[in-house]
């Protein structure tokens, strides 16, 4: 089994996340600093990351968590701010974020053990609809809206975004609430794709992620998936 794949079986982290740790020199087999994407390694061979040994994981996690804004989503942070990881110290796993949502947006944010899960997940090719709710500065013209549903060009990105479902659900004189649906994980995306129509997001909310709905959960809270969420998942 490739070292990647093992590790993510082990709860470390998705395999692409898992490929820059060893990379980065932080993975030993049998004793020995491996760095090479291809390496195999056998159920009896001892695998460590930074010094501790890993062993896959057969009980899976799967938490929904209400992520606040000012909370990194990494498993920490080189400036020493607040990370959703802070959150689950005390866990009896070590559980990883799947995707990422910005320091200063809020809401769904899945958490889990299950690295092979994970990486399916956020690979592009699964196309997991996101969806946001946005507040944004004064009204967006009917023009606007339609070149959001059609794809803009983001600043600093040459490829067009793919057609978003954009639904304007509260409309007041100096704010609009507009309901985001991507499947694209491009930096603050949603963030950018207002700026290109001229709209700054002053709240951001994820409040769908594929099957999950972050519901009445509150700031800061959190609770482990059903049975049947999980398997909703997987069928993804």
């Amino acid at each position: 089994m490739r070292l990647q794949k093992y590790m993510a079986m082990c709860g470390v982290a998705a395999r692409r996340k898992c490929e820059e740790i060893i990379a980065a020199g932080r993975v030993t087999v049998n004793g020995q600093t491996v760095t090479e994407m291809g390496t195999q390694v056998e159920e009896n061979d001892e695998v460590c990351v930074d010094g501790v040994r890993i062993t896959p994981e057969e009980e899976k996690h799967y938490v929904l968590y209400h992520k606040p804004a000012g909370e990194v989503t990494t498993v920490s942070d080189e400036k020493g701010r607040e990370t959703v990881m802070d959150r689950f110290r005390d866990f009896p796993v070590r559980l990883y974020p799947v995707g990422r949502l910005d320091y200063d947006s809020e809401g769904l944010l899945l958490l889990t053990n299950d690295g092979e899960l994970a990486q399916r997940l956020t690979h592009p090719s699964c196309e997991v609809d996101k969806v946001y709710l946005a507040r944004v500065t004064g009204n967006p013209s009917n023009e606007a809206i339609d070149r959001l549903r059609r794809g803009v060009y983001m600043e600093g990105d040459q490829r067009r975004t793919y057609p978003a479902q954009v639904r304007v659900v509260r409309d007041e004189s100096l704010f609009s609430d507009i309901l985001v649906t991507i499947h694209e994980g491009r930096n603050r995306q949603v963030r950018r794709m207002f700026d290109a129509v001229g709209h700054k997001v002053l709240l951001l909310r994820r409040v769908r992620f594929g099957p999950l709905e972050l519901g009445d959960l509150r700031r800061g809270e959190w609770r482990e998936l059903s049975a049947e969420e999980a398997a909703q998942l997987h069928r993804l």
